[in-house]
């Protein structure tokens, strides 16, 4: 098996693709993503119905995009107002055919570093036993819960005790995951998946990774799925 960070994620430095299960080998995507990125908010829905329909599982790798972007000089918001509507109305049409509820959110971009965190903290809480299939369910849950509240509902999820609330109502105890999220290890641990993401050739939200292979956007979600057919 590939090695893992202290984290339970996988560090993504040797390029497997697979994870033992019940002494089967299986596949994975690691999957990096950052709150702030609307194509994110989709990939986190449709990925992981791609991974069941393939016997796979997702690696869930929150990376701080915007200490990564510092690093390349990229400027979210540097587009033509014609381009920035074009892609908020493509985002819409999007969310039409996904059904997944979709609302361009009143503070965008936002800072997102604390709900990162607090996705790793999420994994801490589980057993450590199980093959990480417990910290996957975690991380997924939070995760996604963070997501429809900031691209459903609006919230603003800077904000910790708002984090905290959303974090209690996914099933997490909210007002002890919050101080584990601050805590320094936790503040490392998504510094070094950041840098782990550079270090793989990550410029942007989503990718996701089969092995060594490296897809960008929620628009090759289908190349990710057949990459998870293909034999190894």
């Amino acid at each position: 098996m590939a090695s893992r960070n202290d984290s339970g994620n996988r560090c993504g430095c040797s390029g497997g693709s697979r994870y033992n299960r019940g002494g089967l080998l299986m596949r994975f995507v690691d999957f990096y993503f950052d709150f702030s990125s609307t194509n994110s908010y989709f990939a986190a829905f449709l990925l992981p119905e791609i991974c069941v329909r393939n016997d796979a599982r997702v690696n869930w790798m929150p990376a701080h995009f915007a200490a990564l972007f510092r690093g390349t000089g990229f400027d979210v918001m540097a587009m033509t107002p014609p381009k920035a509507r074009y892609l908020w109305r493509d985002h819409a049409r999007y969310a039409e055919l996904t059904r997944l509820p979709f609302k361009k959110p009143s503070r965008f971009p936002i800072k997102t570093s604390s709900a990162l965190r607090a996705v790793l903290a999420a994994g801490h809480t589980t057993q450590v036993d199980d093959d990480g299939v417990s910290r996957e369910r975690a991380q997924r849950t939070l995760s996604q819960a963070i997501m429809r509240a900031y691209w459903e509902r609006d919230e603003d999820i800077s904000d910790r005790d708002v984090l905290a609330s959303i974090a209690t109502s996914a099933g997490f105890d909210g007002e002890k995951l919050m101080p584990l999220a601050d805590a320094k290890s936790t503040r490392d641990e998504l510094a070094a998946l950041t840098e782990t993401a550079v270090a793989r050739g990550v410029f942007g939200a989503p990718t996701f990774f089969v092995g060594d292979e490296m897809f960008w956007g929620k628009d090759r979600l289908d190349f990710v799925e057949r990459w998870l057919k293909r034999p190894e």
